[in-house]
């Protein structure tokens, strides 16, 4: 989450007119994340999120998403559900922008997770990738390894922190596309589950926000977002993987979900594709976002160290002990 386009008290004013809610009396931005703008409104007695959406949300797939945490509410994963308005549709228009309210999810997120809350976590996953099943929705993965060459080319390695390792990530990019797995399990996917997008209310998974990354693709690919983003602790400037943080992650997965040899053996080589795809979106960010925007740039360079640790490991066995 993040704060691009600013907005008045006149689009508060619209949104109350627009929707069957109580009066929006306060709204504050959001600061965290990277990808659209959102504000948390207040009224008397709840809460609500105003996510204004920008640059990489496609517009026509804005309604998937809408659908999805709606489909996911009634399959009882807690997420956000978004709210229609007078005319019983999901999404409005503010500042020539399409914009959605979504319901204020309770709990917060972690500064850092415990073994438990891994496996917590993977229980969750699994449960949210067993329910996909029953949704009958579909959007292509375009953070995939397979779609990301517009993002690689797009990307000028001008500054002086980057320019020595286009040569490294070129590398690496054209192993992992080649040695991409086929005809994995797949469904639905979150598609970006950082520690910022899972809450937590007295200690306990309370849910899950955030879902403009979902979509169709390997269930194991989702394991391997989550081995970067949720199993790796920093000390001082290093990134040291975390096997017991991932051996519980999949032990949760594993007690709703079994993983098959296949996707076992995959893991390698998804954890690499995952580690490029956010080396390459926050190079982007960092060198692309105007400097007006109220947002937390995130350093690229986390990843360049992971993908040079997912290189160092090969086998499946080799993340948990």
């Amino acid at each position: 989450m993040a704060v691009y386009t600013k907005i008045s008290k006149k689009e508060i004013s619209n949104i109350n007119k627009k929707f069957k809610v109580e009066e929006i009396i306060n709204f504050k931005g959001i600061k965290q994340g990277i990808e659209n703008t959102n504000y948390l409104l207040k009224s008397k007695n709840n809460k609500f999120i105003l996510t204004i959406f920008e640059k990489r949300v496609s517009q026509k797939e804005i309604p998937f998403f809408m659908k999805l945490m709606d489909q996911l509410n009634d399959l009882k994963i807690n997420c956000p559900k978004p709210l229609k308005n007078k005319s019983g549709n999901y999404l409005i228009r503010i500042k020539n922008k399409t914009a959605c309210i979504v319901s204020f999810l309770d709990g917060k997120d972690k500064k850092k997770l415990n073994i438990k809350n891994c496996f917590d976590i993977g229980r969750v996953i699994a449960q949210m990738h067993l329910s996909s099943k029953k949704i009958k929705l579909y959007r292509k993965n375009s953070m995939s390894i397979k779609n990301l060459n517009p993002l690689f080319n797009s990307i000028k390695f001008k500054s002086k922190k980057f320019i020595n390792i286009e040569k490294f990530l070129n590398n690496n990019f054209k192993d992992i596309k080649k040695k991409w797995p086929k005809e994995l399990p797949s469904g639905i996917i979150h598609g970006d589950l950082f520690i910022d997008n899972i809450f937590f209310k007295n200690n306990k998974l309370s849910g899950i926000i955030d879902f403009y990354f979902a979509a169709n693709d390997y269930f194991m690919y989702e394991i391997a977002i989550c081995v970067n983003a949720l199993c790796f602790d920093k000390k001082n400037s290093k990134f040291l993987i975390n096997k017991k943080k991932v051996k519980n992650l999949i032990k949760g997965y594993e007690s709703i979900r079994k993983i098959s040899i296949k996707e076992k053996n995959s893991l390698n080589i998804l954890c690499r594709g995952a580690a490029i795809r956010y080396f390459l979106t926050r190079l982007y960010d960092y060198t692309n976002t105007p400097k007006t925007a109220l947002i937390k740039i995130k350093d690229p360079r986390e990843y360049y160290q992971k993908i040079v640790i997912h290189n160092n490991l090969k086998t499946y066995k080799d993340y948990l002990k």
